[in-house]
């Protein structure tokens, strides 16, 4: 779906007439709807009861049946129309609905293609607004000329109502794209070599291979070829050192496991990549099988991520990630996988391409600060009491099983301090009149920040430990973040400069409306 512009989107979707969906829309909700029912219908075809019971074989049957009857019927009452100003969607089987969905208010426009729709030239469509759970509209599914035509109409009279009367006619189409970060196929590979996703496959292999094999066979299998493996070794290796190496060299092969399921991983999902900023959105195309193409307004980000690891050093390449303000979750059909909203702008890119991507698009031309402010003089005294806590405990139980051996775990401490003092000295925050920046981790790096008139609130907060080193840190809330993101807080600062930081942002939030 690397996609040419449709030439004129009221060409394919006329407004004097409302519009259902593809003919074959019914087959892809009844997909979607097996997938839910998949394992009651499969528990109650092969083990629902014997045949000389008397039980029923095709009584399975009439359940699918009833889920095409459903489809069928959802097909039917489905209707969208096109207005000047919004989309008019009705919907519903008994109940019906009729919605409308300003352009202004679309956030996302996401268009979907599974291998399936691909082979039928069909894409599944997704409008999501700010909050909620659930998305405004879901189309499952159009043609995909009308599919990227709807996109176009969103994009364009969405940004004609933010523009303004002066803006011309609400038809007025966006200028072209500017290509901000194209991936190569070596750029994905490279993103498959860095992510830890293979892991989830591996994880998910065991997993399913202790629920689905029967008699704790899988658990048997391992402990046998292990200790068959292991007898292997010793009569290979005779010296400690041969039978580490025989170790190193099976942990070796088990990273490379790892490391080939997420480059197949990288390359299904983002083959292909290509950001684009079109007027006032971005576009983000990715996928080797099943393609997706997420449209987004530029200004409905709320907070940037960035990202740099170990092998992410290795390779001089970042990760750049977003929040928006658009709907999470799933599709309320039992579709968790729903959200395909835009959530890295760059999956990986050289730190310079990063910048850049940041000065673009949020409009922050002084990015990266130049000025970063130390911590705290004493943040690694601070950082390093939790380590010395755990390391007590953790010492005090190996001395109570192994007597003197146990006090070996106090050699952890040197490396706590080492740690938390390289991490206090490369730590620092950064705020002016347009942005709220952190700068955090030594190990695994990550910058984040946000543009004052993104924030929502500022919170001052001191825990005992806090008030004991005179420190205090402050809180500041976007919306769209995760639950699993890093918030956004700046931690361990003289407790002086906090209060001065957390009154003067309390003071320009309040003077600014809230953009988002």
């Amino acid at each position: 779906m690397t996609t040419p512009e449709p030439a004129a989107s009221e060409a394919l979707l006329p407004e004097d007439r409302e519009r259902r969906l593809h003919p074959a829309s019914w087959l892809f909700v009844l997909l979607q709807n097996l997938r839910q029912f998949i394992v009651p219908l499969l528990v109650l075809l092969f083990a629902g009861g014997r045949r000389d019971d008397g039980y029923p074989w095709w009584l399975p049957m009439v359940g699918v049946g009833a889920l095409v009857v459903v489809s069928i019927w959802q097909y039917l009452t489905f209707r969208y129309r096109i207005e000047d100003d919004r989309l008019i969607v009705r919907s519903g089987l008994l109940e019906r609905s009729v919605r409308q969905i300003p352009y202004s208010r679309i956030h996302n426009v996401a268009i979907h293609q599974s291998l399936l729709h691909r082979l039928m030239g069909v894409a599944e469509v997704r409008l999501e607004s700010a909050g909620g759970t659930r998305p405004e509209a879901q189309m499952r599914v159009l043609r995909l000329p009308e599919a990227l035509a709807l996109e176009q109409l969103i994009r364009d009279r969405g940004q004609a109502v933010h523009v303004g009367a002066d803006a011309g006619p609400a038809s007025t189409p966006a200028p072209a794209g500017i290509t901000l970060l194209a991936l190569s196929t070596w750029e994905v590979v490279k993103l498959g070599l860095i992510s830890n996703r293979g892991m989830i496959v591996v994880a998910g292999a065991f997993a399913l291979a202790f629920q689905a094999l029967p008699d704790r066979m899988a658990g048997r299998l391992l402990v046998d070829y292990g200790r068959e493996a292991f007898g292997y070794a010793s009569g290979f290796a005779a010296t400690w050192m041969a039978k580490g190496l025989v170790l190193l060299a099976v942990v070796g092969a088990a990273l490379l496991l790892i490391r080939a399921f997420s480059v197949l991983l990288a390359l299904l999902r983002y083959y292909g990549f290509r950001l684009q900023r079109q007027g006032r959105r971005l576009t983000v195309e990715r996928g080797l099988l099943a393609r997706s193409r997420s449209s987004v307004p530029r200004r409905r980000i709320q907070a940037w991520t960035m990202t740099e690891g170990v092998l992410h050093r290795l390779f001089a390449r970042r990760t750049l990630d977003i929040d928006t303000a658009s709907a999470r979750g799933a599709d309320g059909q039992g579709d968790a996988g729903a959200q395909r909203g835009l959530d890295a702008l760059a999956p990986i890119a050289p730190p310079a391409t990063c910048d850049a991507i940041v000065r673009d698009v949020a409009l922050l031309p002084d990015w990266p600060p130049q000025a970063w402010r130390p911590l705290h003089p004493r943040a690694w005294q601070r950082l390093v009491i939790g380590d010395v806590l755990m390391t007590a405990i953790g010492c005090a139980v190996l001395v109570w099983f192994f007597q003197a051996w146990g006090t070996l775990a106090l050699l952890w401490l040197p490396w706590s301090i080492f740690v938390a003092r390289r991490h206090a000295a490369r730590a620092g925050y950064a705020v002016d009149a347009s942005l709220v920046a952190v700068r955090e981790g030594w190990w695994t790096r990550h910058w984040r920040f946000a543009e004052v008139g993104k924030l929502q609130a500022v919170e001052l907060r001191q825990s005992p430990l806090d008030r004991r080193y005179g420190m205090a840190s402050v809180w500041c809330d976007t919306a769209g973040a995760s639950p699993l993101a890093t918030p956004l807080r700046l931690r361990l600062l003289p407790l002086a400069e906090a209060e001065s930081i957390h009154a003067t942002l309390a003071h320009r939030i309040a003077r600014r409306p809230l953009r988002w």
